[in-house]
């Protein structure tokens, strides 16, 4: 009872953090699975199953913000099929390839690249967007009657979408690590347009990721089960704190989260070698 407490928990929290800034919560719960797999499960969780569970959950929780976020209008449909374009199949490759990797290197690069994304949340504040004009120009009205001018190119934005669906099937972590700060720095994306529109992606990418991951046999579904409920409430509680808050102190509460867990990763990953 109290492990199915602490996945609903786990569940809820990843879905919260990922939601507020379009992240998506994988990047809390592979390592977690990964690390504290014999506390939870009663066993080791290999990195594989911790990543193709983690895509499943993703559907979920994006999907549950992506709802929230529909009802502000707040996701840009266009763009979001021209990421998914490269970026679902991308993910397929990614989520094909993650069992060919050593647990080893496998959580050593995996820590190395929390470590980025606590690099960039912390940096994101200070980083402006850049001031070219895109081909294609985009308007958005925000609920106060504010329109916000942003732009998109197609080669860029397509070879983008591949990298990232490409790391999120690896990872398992749904991309809006990336997505959202390269919507917001290099096409001026609003950042509640882009964690929006991120979400939708991650929806479609994860479909597509874990269904390579179901082929594989790489999810467990009991655990995916129990992280549901959890990943559910989290992803619309998230994108309700999103709509109001600026959510600094969770912010930084997650950039504390990702350098303890991507620190810890690597140290088992060397130790491993």
């Amino acid at each position: 009872m109290i492990i199915a407490v602490i996945l609903l928990l786990l569940g809820l929290i990843a879905a919260v953090f990922g939601s507020i800034v379009g992240l998506g919560g994988g990047v809390i719960i592979v390592p977690s699975l990964i690390l504290f797999g014999p506390v939870l499960t009663g066993g080791p969780v290999g990195h594989d199953t911790a990543v193709g569970t983690s895509l499943a959950v993703l559907i979920f929780t994006a999907l549950a913000s992506t709802l929230s976020y529909m009802k502000d209008r707040r996701v840009d449909f266009r763009i979001a099929w021209l990421l998914f374009a490269t970026s679902g199949p991308a993910a397929m490759i990614g989520s094909a390839l993650t069992g060919r990797l050593p647990a080893g290197p496998f959580r050593i690069a995996f820590g190395v690249f929390m470590l980025l994304m606590a690099a960039l949340l912390i940096l994101r504040d200070r980083l402006k967007p850049s001031p070219r004009r895109w081909p294609i120009r985009r308007v958005w009205t925000d609920a106060g009657g504010n329109a916000h001018a942003y732009g998109f190119a197609y080669l860029p934005g397509l070879a983008i979408g591949f990298l990232v669906g490409l790391v999120s099937g690896l990872f398992g972590i749904g991309g809006g690590s990336l997505f959202v700060p390269v919507m917001v720095l290099l096409f001026q994306f609003p950042p509640h347009v882009a964690t929006a529109t991120s979400m939708f992606v991650i929806f479609l990418s994860s479909l597509l990721g874990s269904s390579v991951k179901a082929a594989l046999g790489e999810i467990d579904w009991l655990l995916a089960a129990a992280l549901l409920p959890g990943a559910w409430m989290g992803g619309r509680i998230g994108a309700r704190i999103a709509r109001r808050l600026s959510g600094q102190g969770l912010l930084w509460l997650l950039r504390a989260t990702l350098l303890v867990l991507a620190i810890r990763m690597i140290w088992d990953g060397i130790g491993s070698l």
